[in-house]
């Protein structure tokens, strides 16, 4: 019997053993986000434990920023070196981060759905194919071009044209005062940053949500056009109910690139921190705070400012993760419903 050759019994063994290395390597990819996310979760939490000992709650809560004296004696709390009358509360940059990724969710997602709603049911293919790809270039755009399209352009229009006419022509009540304000110059706010993180999810959802309308069945819709029902009946129960889940994973994503953006909201910011006293309000978020703040902190020879911002960066960390349980709580009680076809 000829005898087999070393290459060709190795590769006879691993194809007996096929079916085992596929299923260790199927486990070895599904834990391996899995390990990534605990692993920088990890490391942020051990970088940031000396800030955590020493700002506690207050952190969440409090709203002063301010690195301390320089150049006095550190001193020591808990056993944790610090500048002398350092103090930092986060809750302003938190609310500029919410405040600014909820305005860029509500300009996102109306004109996303609508974008993909036209480019599958209302536009010929021979003009819908270019669009479609020209909104899927404008997600590849780099942030930093985005944002200095926004502070040199967006900006400067917004608060000459569009801010003034908002701002004195809101009424005068309790409600609606957050929407009367000066705005900047260079019209760098609250409003700019939501404004600018909206158009740069806006292609996110928008692709998404295309591709997912192509793959509704033509059969439902057709029966629901059979029984009378107008196109925009049909698109409100049909076509986004049968998606629906799809499109809040969609918006999840857009939410994801909104809460971390950096370059963008602090160009158009103005990387203030504080509280917008009103919609055109200069502020921050945390991502942006972490840029801006990265090289003033790492003069601190106690290291203390940089253990602040890892501690900053694990809120942002936590609230990334506590949306997307959230949108996965959504979605699995939508993903139950099933459209109904008929008139009401």
């Amino acid at each position: 019997m000829r005898r087999m050759s070393p290459i060709r019994r190795i590769a006879e063994t691993a194809r007996s053993h096929e079916e085992g290395v596929w299923q260790v390597a199927g486990r070895v990819a599904v834990l391996l986000p899995l390990a990534a996310l605990v692993f920088a979760v990890s490391v942020l939490a051990v970088k940031a434990y000396p800030a955590i000992r020493v700002n506690g709650w207050g952190f969440l809560t409090g709203t002063k920023w301010t690195y301390g004296g320089g150049y006095a004696l550190p001193v020591h709390t808990d056993g944790v070196a610090h500048p002398q009358g350092s103090s930092f509360g986060a809750l302003t940059i938190i609310t500029g981060t919410l405040q600014s990724s909820a305005i860029a969710l509500i300009i996102a997602v109306p004109v996303s759905i609508g974008a993909a709603f036209a480019l599958t049911e209302r536009l010929p293919t021979w003009l819908s194919r270019p669009l479609g790809f020209a909104i899927e270039v404008l997600a590849g755009i780099p942030s930093v071009v985005i944002g200095l399209w926004g502070l040199l352009t967006l900006g400067p229009i917004l608060s000459r044209d569009v801010y003034p006419i908002i701002g004195n022509h809101m009424p005068d009540v309790p409600v609606l005062d957050f929407f009367r304000g000066t705005p900047a110059a260079t019209g760098q706010g609250l409003f700019t940053a939501g404004l600018v993180l909206g158009l740069m999810i806006i292609p996110i959802i928008a692709s998404t949500t295309r591709d997912l309308f192509n793959q509704v069945p033509p059969l439902p819709k057709e029966g629901a056009s059979a029984l009378g029902m107008t196109e925009w009946e049909v698109a409100n129960k049909i076509t986004i109910p049968w998606v629906r889940s799809g499109i809040i994973g969609a918006s999840v994503l857009g939410l994801g690139r909104a809460l971390g953006e950096t370059v963008a909201v602090a160009l158009v910011s103005g990387s203030a921190i504080h509280f917008a006293p009103n919609i055109f309000g200069q502020m921050t978020t945390i991502a942006a705070t972490i840029l801006t703040q990265l090289d003033g902190a790492q003069t601190d020879g106690t290291g203390f400012a940089v253990a602040t911002l890892a501690e900053l960066a694990l809120v942002l960390a936590v609230i990334s993760v506590l949306v997307n349980l959230a949108a996965g709580v959504i979605i699995r009680r939508t993903s139950a419903l099933v459209p109904s076809v008929g008139p009401t």
